[in-house]
């Protein structure tokens, strides 16, 4: 039974990497003028960008008439917190509460990890897996949108309401973190959860509404975006420039985007594949009549793989999202995602090097580009296909004959701590 236990020595271990690699993301976010590292346009979004959307924000406005404002209420929140932190450039302090929420989700990672049963490759895939994509994550706010979609699936199992509040909330910063919602158990804990959702993010968009002006603004300029030239969509159409198709790359919304004939025939495609999507997960919940404990983690993985490659835009911060998802996946030894998950890091460090270290390549649809933009997507939509397949297949029923409703009770994760006081 001692084996069941997790030693103080792996936690230290990763606890070291995580310093370590940190370290060395910091130092890249302080040094990243370097062509291979953007030029430093990775991190201009932050004290530029971010910066100027703080102070329209801290006159109790939305931005409004602002292309580049494509995100829900909630990111406003998320945009004015380094306000809060006096003495530091707006850049200084987002950069480390970003880092803080990144060390708060190791801790959460580590802590469910450590438990009897569980394990801690969700942790190590966590700390070693955000550096591949340099020093990104610290000029993004997608860390803080993880982290929210992380501690929701990990709060779930035994306290369902909570998880449903936390994913509530990261679904008002940047919508996907609501598909944390997917894979609950049917019955008490799917009611609670979900109530608890409706009832935080309705409450929170009620004060948003109250104390900001605009807080809708963001839907006239999601709808409006295009193919962006990472997306399915986009490499289909730059691999079709080399055959003599007449479109180009063009900035707007706040991407490069392709324009031309066809695009919006594309646009079409990838909407009518997200459509379909839906309706796989759907008719995966309508039949799914097994759940063990990482059934909800890996319908959250699933779900977000399957909107990811057959959305118009697949920028590289949303790798940080499938990371998480996928570390979440290995905390439990009874998941089928551990292959999905080698294939999210193999297209994370692909991403990496499509931008920002051959980004230009890209954008001219070079056939390097098109080919590193060709790979990373493939990647990902193999990923996307193997998750879901395995995630169809583990609800069928168990060969023990276990039943047809069988499911773990809302305090599944504390019966190993019970079995083993038994014996």
């Amino acid at each position: 039974m001692n084996r069941l236990r997790v030693t103080p020595g792996p936690i230290v271990t990763l606890i070291a990497l995580w310093l370590a690699t940190r370290a060395l993301m910091l130092w890249l976010t302080a040094h990243s003028g370097p062509r291979l590292l953007g030029g430093g346009a990775v991190t201009r979004e932050v004290w530029r960008l971010y910066h100027h959307w703080y102070g329209v924000l801290a006159h109790g406005s939305f931005p409004v008439h602002d292309t580049l404002w494509q995100y829900p209420p909630g990111a406003g929140a998320v945009l004015l917190a380094p306000g809060l932190l006096p003495g530091l450039t707006y850049f200084q302090a987002f950069v480390l509460l970003t880092l803080a929420v990144d060390a708060l989700t190791v801790a959460a990672l580590l802590r469910a990890g450590s438990r009897p049963g569980r394990s801690l490759l969700g942790a190590a895939l966590w700390t070693g897996g955000l550096p591949l994509l340099l020093h990104l994550p610290l000029a993004r706010y997608d860390v803080q949108v993880t982290a929210l979609g992380v501690l929701s699936l990990l709060a779930m199992a035994r306290f369902p309401r909570a998880g449903g509040a936390l994913a509530a909330l990261g679904a008002l910063v940047k919508v996907w973190p609501a598909l944390a919602l997917l894979g609950t158990p049917r019955g008490r804990p799917t009611r609670g959860a979900w109530l608890s959702a409706g009832w935080t993010g309705a409450g929170c968009l009620a004060v948003l509404a109250v104390f900001f002006t605009h807080p809708l603004s963001f839907l006239r300029e999601q709808g409006g975006r295009g193919v962006q030239i990472e997306s399915l969509g986009g490499t289909a159409l730059n691999l079709a420039r080399r055959l003599g198709w007449s479109g180009r790359s063009r900035y707007q919304y706040g991407a490069v985007e392709l324009v031309g004939p066809h695009v919006r025939a594309v646009a079409v495609a990838s909407l009518t594949l997200t459509a379909l999507s839906f309706g796989l997960l759907a008719l995966w919940r309508v039949r799914a009549r097994h759940w063990s404990e990482a059934t909800p983690f890996d319908a959250a993985l699933s779900a977000v793989l399957l909107f990811t490659v057959t959305s118009r835009v697949i920028s590289p911060q949303y790798m940080i999202w499938l990371i998480g998802l996928a570390a979440v996946c290995l905390t439990s030894r009874h998941t089928g995602q551990r292959p999905v998950a080698v294939l999210v890091l193999a297209a994370s460090a692909l991403s990496t090097v499509a931008f920002p270290m051959y980004y230009r390549e890209v954008i001219d649809g070079t056939w390097a580009g098109c080919l590193l933009m060709l790979a990373r997507n493939g990647l990902l939509t193999a990923a996307a296909v193997l998750s879901f397949v395995r995630l169809w297949r583990s609800a069928r029923p168990p060969a023990d004959g276990a039943g047809p409703t069988a499911r773990p009770r809302p305090d599944s994760d504390r019966l190993p701590d019970r079995a083993l006081s038994a014996s």
